[in-house]
């Protein structure tokens, strides 16, 4: 966070962002969800491109981080990440 305008950092919006997408996924388990439905889920259903976007990037780096499986427009959490709600839920 910028600590003389108290804004958070992209980065950091980029971290919630993630963990709101992980959340959500983990919540809707075992439903299969493709990426407009999951924008839905967590922005409304008049979310826009910031909106959008930001689900998108988040979904990108969950993937790239072995947390989420991305299949075209099919999103699932990995095994791993099941795992890890099983054991802190």
């Amino acid at each position: 966070m910028d600590e003389t305008t108290n804004i958070p950092s992209p980065a950091r919006e980029d971290e919630k962002a993630e963990a709101v997408v992980l959340g959500q996924l983990l919540a809707l388990h075992p439903a299969q969800v493709v990426l407009g439905e999951l924008v839905r889920e967590i922005a409304g259903s008049h979310a826009d491109f910031v909106a959008y976007d930001s689900v998108d990037r988040a979904v990108d780096r969950l993937d790239a981080a072995g947390l989420l499986h991305r299949s075209g427009e099919l999103i699932l959490p990995s095994r791993a990440a099941l795992r890890f709600y099983e054991l802190f839920d």
